[in-house]
Parts: C-alpha cells; structure tokens; sequence
C-alpha cells in the first residue's frame, strides 16, 4: 500500500515501475494519491507533495508502468464501493483519512461490516471524539481537566456573548483547527462568525486557556512524550500554523516543571483509555503558566487519526523515544483489527 507517496516523487513514472519491479507475481498494489491539481496548495508545500493528479492521470501512469489496474471510484454508491473492496479482499486497511468520514466513524463502520482489520481507532471512539461536546462529556466524568463551555445556535451566538470573554468560537465535529477563532474583549466578530458560520446548526463556545499549546501522542498503552509547539503562522495553532511551511515550531521534549510534564502524560493516556480508542492518538492540551511554575494544565481533544507524515507530531515523538518512521507504521499495522 503506497499512501500519498508518489505524489512526493519528481519521476512518478520511475517510482511506479520500480513499485511493478518489487511486486510479486499475482500482487496487489494499493495506491492513494491527493485529487486535483486546482487544489494544490501551501497544505501540500508543507507535507512535500509536488502534485496533484486526477485518477485517469494515475491509472494512465500505473498502466505505462505494467499494471493491470482497477479503479475504484469513491462517490455516492456506497454499494459500489464495497464491491470494489471485497475483491480483491486487502488484509488491513491502514487508514489514512482525516476529517468527515475518514475519522469520524463512517469509514470505521463500513471496514466493521465487511470485516476488514484497520488501523486506529474504532467506530465508537472515532465518533465520540471527533464530537467534542460527546468528547468533553466523557473527559469531565473521568476526572479529567477541560474547559468551561457551551453548545449554542448560530442566533444565540449573535445576539450575545455565551461566555465571558476571552472564548473560543468552534465546530462541534471538525478537525485541522477549521473554523475556529478566539475572541477577546473589544472585537466585535461575534454576530458576523454567527451569520456567516457554514459549520453545523451547533456551535462550541468555550472558555479561552491562556500559555502554551502542548501535545502528547499515546501508543497503546503508552504515553510517547510531550511537545510544545509554537505557532508562528497565526495567534494560535491554528490550520495555517500546522501546515504553512515554517508556520510552527516544535520543542521536544517540552520545557516545563517535572510534575507537570508527568501530568500531561498521564492525561493523554487516560483521555486515549475513556474514549475506548486502539493504537495511536494524540492528545492535545494548553498549558496555562501565566502565574509561574507549575502550571494549569487542560484538555482540549483527542486526535484519533494524528498526522503521519515523517514530520508530523506523532512521528517526531516516537522517533524520539527511539521508533523509526517505517517501525511505526509496521507497529500500527500489527495492531489493526475490526470492532470496537
């Protein structure tokens, strides 16, 4: 399975007749690739992708390199695409999709009815957490600490302030920090964010934690270590800041009181076990030390499908404990399975 790869390479033409070289007689080779090249963007920069391709574009290239292909259009037949994957039946789907649908229980769904192992969490988990107010619920009655918030409608939201401010204005189920801003005293955004939100009829309004964004990545049973990122693109770790080239910054292991760094630790571990998620995830926290050290430490979320480029978080943390890239993705693919 190659996912997002070639799209890295100059010569894909090389690459994939080097991949047909490689395969076994009667092999099968899965290959994802991102869509459209009117969709490049500075996302693509940050992650090394050189472009973007259309699926006559690949299917042209794989046949020039020697394979028989069969495409499978994802689109609107969900029946049409389960056929598609039954035959030829892979024997883990290392899943690589982030937002709706890739990690919010859907595609988690569809891999449990046809009994297919997959990488990552569960359909149960994968929903839960990518709800955050379902999220927030369990967090709160597992003893965990998070932020004071509310759910409201768009016209609650623009006929006035549901928190004092500063507050955070975000979808209830989006990822990638899309839609999301902060809102201090004297910035009159409010009513416009509400007329123009195109997120959801629920809106998660919550109380804004002043100091550091920190993350914390969770392999099974263990808590990997903790990171301090410094957003340099935007106010905060926000979308341009986690994929603009040089929008952030990462501090690993992070500096902060002994005490506390445990705590971030043992945090992440036991929102990753409340939620019931398998394999990797990736908890991230604020670090409030505007009073000195130690610090107040507090949820935000659990990312259930982290980022898995070389650079990304999670990768950087277990490189740092000692895993390799390609020994993490190998550790993921022994752990897949199917059901909750």
């Amino acid at each position: 399975m190659s996912c997002d790869v070639v799209c890295q390479v100059a010569a894909a033409e090389l690459a994939l007749q080097e991949f047909y070289r490689c395969l076994k007689p009667g092999g099968t080779i899965v290959l994802t690739m991102p869509a459209y090249q009117w969709m490049y963007s500075y996302h693509d920069r940050a992650t090394g992708n050189l472009r973007r391709y259309t699926s006559g574009e690949v299917n042209a290239l794989l046949r020039e390199a020697g394979f028989a292909v069969t495409p499978i259009d994802v689109g609107d037949d969900l029946a049409a695409v389960i056929r598609a994957l039954s035959e030829p039946r892979p024997d883990v789907v290392f899943n690589a999709l982030h937002g709706r649908f890739g990690e919010d229980g859907c595609v988690q769904g569809v891999l449990d009815w046809l009994g297919l192992p997959y990488t990552h969490s569960g359909l149960r988990a994968s929903a839960m957490a990518m709800d955050k107010a379902a999220a927030k619920a369990i967090f709160r009655a597992a003893g965990l600490p998070v932020a004071d918030d509310r759910v409201v409608t768009r016209a609650a939201l623009e006929a006035a302030d549901p928190l004092p401010r500063p507050f955070v204005v975000k979808p209830v189920n989006e990822g990638s920090s899309v839609g999301v801003t902060i809102l201090h005293e004297g910035d009159n955004r409010r009513a416009a964010i509400a007329r123009g939100w195109t997120h959801g009829d629920a809106i998660m309004v919550e109380s804004f934690i002043p100091g550091r964004e920190l993350t914390v990545g969770v392999m099974g049973d263990r808590a990997l270590a903790v990171t301090d990122i410094l957003a340099d693109a935007g106010q905060f770790y926000d979308y341009e800041s986690k994929y603009a080239s040089g929008g952030s910054r990462h501090i690993l292991p992070a500096r902060m009181a002994p005490e506390s760094y445990a705590q971030a630790m043992d945090i992440a571990l036991r929102a990753h076990q409340a939620l019931g998620c398998r394999g990797a995830s990736r908890a991230d926290l604020r670090y409030d030390d505007t009073q000195g050290e130690p610090g107040r430490l507090v949820l935000l979320e659990v990312n259930t499908q982290p980022g898995l480029t070389p650079t990304s978080l999670l990768p950087e943390q277990a490189a740092h404990c000692g895993m390799s890239f390609p020994a993490l993705c190998a550790w993921m693919v022994e752990q897949a399975h199917h059901g909750a």
